[in-house]
């Protein structure tokens, strides 16, 4: 007798449960969206179309509701939209605006490889970049070296040397460049902080992955060398690490930019190794050699930005 009493009971639920299905079908077929859709294809959809896409009509309605109310839907970032699939009633998922921006700038930031870089040259902007007069040259170089780039990818464009004081916002520039290829052409950029990177290649000789570091490093699309010459730099790291790279990127005519706290004329004498007292000049103009082959000097002056990018 008790189980009857549960049979019935489940049996009075199940229907009481498609009474309440039928009722949000029916709902949902009084939509306003539903009807216009309807109403435009009534042509294409088959005479049972309707009977048989219940089930997607009322998965439209309630996933688009679920999004008016700002509820989490089925597919988060993707709105629903009927269509007509073989003269039946479907449902596929089309990406919101806000996700397809957020894909876009993704897809941004992923072309842009910075290495020990500070975290917000992410955001720099030749459009936000200081227009001072002791910067205007470097920004309209800037600009060029983009649209050109931009405009004939696969040709070789020199680069730029930026040299000037600390804090004159030559890291900035370097960013900003990268971040407009990224956005205008869809081209990669690798930035490396040349200090940093150096202290690293001397840690790497332990494991033996030199060569895996310059071999990632040199093949980049667009080279970024930050801060170039900051350091006294070791006769190794001149003719076994900066001498491979640049090496490999003027004969594949790769683009390639720099900045630094010295001119190319004092970076020679660094390389040189003249502030250690003993002078390699003639390995040292090897490695400017490939330097001025790959960039064009132009001096960034003005004062010290004073903020988290600041070289």
């Amino acid at each position: 007798m008790e189980d009857m009493r549960k049979q019935i009971a489940l049996l009075m639920d199940s229907r009481q449960w498609r009474d309440r299905y039928f009722k949000m079908v029916k709902k949902a077929l009084q939509d306003s969206e539903v009807q216009a859709f309807l109403k435009a294809h009534q042509s294409d959809l088959a005479y049972d179309a309707i009977d048989r896409g219940t089930a997607k009509i009322y998965e439209f309605v309630s996933e688009r509701n679920k999004i008016n109310r700002g509820e989490l839907p089925l597919a988060p970032g993707y709105r629903p939209m009927l269509v007509v699939a073989n003269r039946l009633i479907d449902v596929v998922y089309q990406p919101t605006n806000e996700k397809m921006v957020s894909d876009k700038r993704a897809k941004q930031e992923s072309l842009v490889t910075p290495i020990n870089m500070p975290k917000d040259i992410r955001h720099a902007s030749l459009q936000e970049y200081d227009q001072t007069p002791e910067r205007t040259k470097a920004l309209i170089a800037a600009n060029r070296f983009s649209f050109e780039v931009v405009a004939k990818p696969k040709d070789f464009h020199q680069g730029l040397y930026l040299s000037g004081p600390f804090g004159v916002g030559k890291t900035y520039l370097l960013g900003a460049i990268a971040n407009d290829l990224a956005r205008e052409g869809g081209i990669a950029s690798t930035l490396i902080h040349v200090p940093t990177f150096v202290v690293e290649m001397k840690s790497a000789i332990g494991n033996n992955s030199v060569l895996k570091k310059i071999d990632s490093v040199k093949r980049a699309q667009i080279l970024m060398m930050d801060d170039i010459g900051a350091e006294s730099i070791s006769p190794w790291v001149r003719d076994d690490v900066l001498g491979i790279i640049l090496q490999y990127r003027m004969q594949e005519k790769l683009p390639t930019l720099f900045s630094s706290n010295k001119s190319m004329a004092d970076l020679t004498e660094s390389l040189a190794g003249t502030d250690r007292g003993n002078s390699e000049m003639l390995k040292a103009e090897r490695i400017m050699e490939r330097i001025r082959f790959l960039a064009k000097e132009v001096q960034v002056g003005g004062e010290n930005r004073r903020n988290p990018l600041a070289d």
